[in-house]
């Protein structure tokens, strides 16, 4: 595997930091997954359902394959422990609030000038600098309402919605993943690792940047149109026959404007004075939306995708997620593995890391570990003796 031979200490809960090292686990990393007593919060989400579900998908996702240690860091051996993990570890992962590392002598100073080879990636709502550097941050807040994303995906004058959870986490997972894999190249030219930090907010940023440099660089952005008065008729969703939609998204220039007109069977539109130029279009973008609409009302979804194939245009239907779950060029792309439970079941299938390395591609993972699984066995590695071990189980320090 890609990066076996690479140890990680996972020092995170919920989303955001597992999800980065969740992927270096699955791309082949040894990832130990350090929580506190009573565990991740992610363990838990399903608790009330523990009668209908006999495995938790959202913590799998993330955790598949990892070792699991039970350390409290608040007990002077909790801390001692997790500090020899970082001695010997490549990486060290976390989303605890920098104040916090720095209580217990687990910040970035204190464990690389143990290791300095030591690449230290920290996760935080808002960065590690600036007036609200130290507030906590969720997904739905730093990433979604504060970076401007909550504003920019509903039209202008709509009352705010909130949004299924993650997003913001796994495309922060992605970004630091990035920065883990740039600063151990760097490690390679110079042995020594730095810190690496990332953060909901300026991961949000980035993510709608196509719009914040049109913002920075004229001073205001379009906000977005509702569906019957687009800024672009042709760039919009549509409801067939069958009560389906599908999205057109149409290349610069006209051509694909005819080509939709014949694939829809009006050309007539072409020359309609309203619709012959890109201005007229963009004028008349509500009179042609209601004609577009009629079009597509007109046909079947699936006579209305023969059609827009065969006619080479960009467009996509919009999928529930069963309906993706359930798309053969979805798992073509291979956008889903299978998780082994470990108990003689079939594995079940999980999201895939987005990116694919052929001929070293993993279509089987191992289950996520139960809360302390490993914690005996990781410990007996750093060379605490059976005695040891036992005292700080005892002492509430492990387990």
């Amino acid at each position: 595997m890609l990066l076996q031979g690479l140890k990680v200490v996972d020092f995170s809960a919920y989303i955001a930091g597992p999800g980065a090292a969740g992927m270096l686990c699955d791309w082949g990393a040894d990832v130990i997954k350090v929580e506190r007593p009573g565990g991740d919060s992610m363990r838990h989400v399903f608790a009330d359902l523990a009668n209908a579900v006999d495995s938790n998908p959202t913590f799998e996702v993330d955790n598949r394959g990892k070792r699991a240690v039970v350390l409290d860091i608040t007990k002077a051996e909790g801390r001692e422990a997790l500090a020899k993990l970082a001695a010997g570890a490549d990486v060290f992962v976390t989303n605890v609030r920098p104040v916090s590392l720095r209580r217990y002598g687990l910040d970035d100073a204190t464990l690389r000038a143990a290791n300095p080879r030591l690449v230290y990636a920290v996760i935080t709502g808002y960065g590690l600098e600036g007036p609200d550097a130290h507030l906590p941050g969720f997904d739905v807040t730093a990433f979604w309402a504060r970076s401007g994303i909550a504003y920019m995906t509903a039209p202008k004058g709509a009352e705010p919605f909130n949004r299924t959870s993650g997003m913001g986490d796994h495309t922060t997972s992605l970004a630091t993943v990035s920065a883990i894999l740039a600063a151990l190249y760097e490690r390679e030219r110079t042995g020594e690792g730095r810190l690496v930090q990332t953060s909901l907010l300026a991961t949000g940023v980035y993510l709608m940047s196509s719009d914040m440099a049109v913002q920075l660089k004229f001073g205001r952005v379009a906000s977005v149109r509702p569906r019957d008065n687009p800024v672009s008729a042709l760039s919009n969703y549509f409801r067939t026959a069958d009560d389906r939609w599908l999205v057109n998204n149409p290349r610069g220039g006209s051509k694909d404007w005819e080509k939709l007109a014949a694939a829809l069977g009006r050309p007539d539109l072409v020359t309609d004075e309203r619709f012959a130029t890109g201005k007229a279009r963009r004028r008349n973008a509500r009179e042609l939306t209601a004609e577009l609409d009629a079009a597509f009302a007109a046909l079947p979804f699936e006579e209305a995708a023969r059609r827009l194939d065969a006619a080479d245009l960009v467009w996509a239907p919009m999928q529930t997620p069963a309906q993706a779950a359930a798309d053969p060029q979805i798992e073509a792309a291979g956008a889903f593995l299978r998780i082994d439970p470990g108990d003689g079941g079939e594995p079940f299938r999980s999201p895939a890391p987005p990116a694919r390395f052929p001929g070293a591609d993993v279509e089987v993972r191992p289950r996520a570990p139960r809360l302390g699984e490993h914690t005996r066995e990781v410990l007996g590695e750093l060379g605490y003796s059976p005695g040891e071990i036992d005292a700080m189980f005892a002492s509430g320090a492990s387990a």
